[in-house]
């Protein structure tokens, strides 16, 4: 019998894979997120095509997925760059005939945009470098693909923010100021491709503690406040109503939720995947 969701496919008495079929491009994927996400789509039945400033570490991520069973195409390729980002876009219509999903998971490291430093001594150039790479990047990878998502009149575009957006913590007002721009452009983005049939997401999360950007915000705000790079982490933990932070597979997940035609109703939504450390 076949449930309202539409999953259950009785004549194969499994339930069906929720990408399965999909195309997904997926930026940034050699890094933690983008690799977990990767993963996740790929035994969601998506077929993938995975991109990032490091050859070497997206193949890995290809070649991994690969092994298992579904096919991951790999380019080196910086988000930053739009005619870059543009050609690889129509490069995918041209091989997949058409982009249903688009997550990218770019970012510059706690340590380049000086995380955990007082606002008052903050130079200018750190505090713009989120704005000036995650927020640039990500609107220039939804843009191109919403113009193919337009003309076929469905996709889904999927954003990452972080509670810093929120004001959680003191001395993260660079990428807080960048992650709540991120926020912004969901719903901007949501309002203007919304009757254009394309939907547009957002998940925020509190960090994920197996990720290269938590672990050094665990050390740089440990040495700020003058505690163990541990204890750092357990003052972080404690603040979520849950006792926990959310992990890579957590997010992924519900990433994968999002981009699926279980969310069809969802758009211009920033859903709080926090543990509970911050409250809508």
């Amino acid at each position: 019998m076949k449930g309202a969701s539409g999953m259950w496919t009785a004549s194969e008495g499994r339930v069906k894979p929720r990408l399965e079929g999909k195309i997904a491009v997926i930026f940034g994927a050699g890094g933690y997120v983008g690799a977990a996400v990767a993963r996740e789509f790929a035994a969601q039945g998506a077929h993938l095509f995975l991109s990032g400033r490091t050859k070497s570490r997206v193949q890995a991520v290809a070649d991994a997925i690969s092994a298992d069973g579904p096919t991951a195409a790999a380019v080196e390729l910086d988000a930053l760059d739009e005619d870059a980002v543009n050609r690889h876009l129509d490069q995918v219509v041209a091989t997949a005939g058409r982009v249903d999903i688009v997550f990218n998971a770019m970012g510059p490291q706690p340590t380049e945009y000086g995380n955990a430093t007082s606002t008052m001594d903050l130079p200018v150039a750190k505090f713009m470098l989120p704005v000036t790479t995650i927020v640039a990047s990500q609107f220039i990878t939804a843009r191109s693909a919403a113009r193919h998502m337009v003309r076929e009149g469905s996709g889904v575009l999927i954003f990452l923010s972080a509670t810093v957006s929120r004001g959680v913590a003191p001395n993260t007002s660079a990428i807080g100021t960048a992650y709540g721009a991120v926020e912004s452009m969901t719903r901007s983005l949501a309002v203007e491709l919304g009757p254009l049939g394309v939907r547009v997401a957002c998940v925020r999360s509190m960090g994920m503690p197996e990720t290269r950007t938590m672990q050094q915000t665990y050390e740089m705000g440990g040495k700020a406040m003058g505690v163990p790079k541990e204890k750092m982490a357990e003052i972080i933990t404690s603040r979520a109503l849950l006792g926990r932070s959310p992990s890579l597979v957590d997010t992924a997940t519900l990433i994968s939720f999002l981009a699926s035609d279980e969310a069809r109703s969802i758009t211009g939504a920033i859903v709080n995947s926090s543990s509970g450390q911050v409250l809508d």
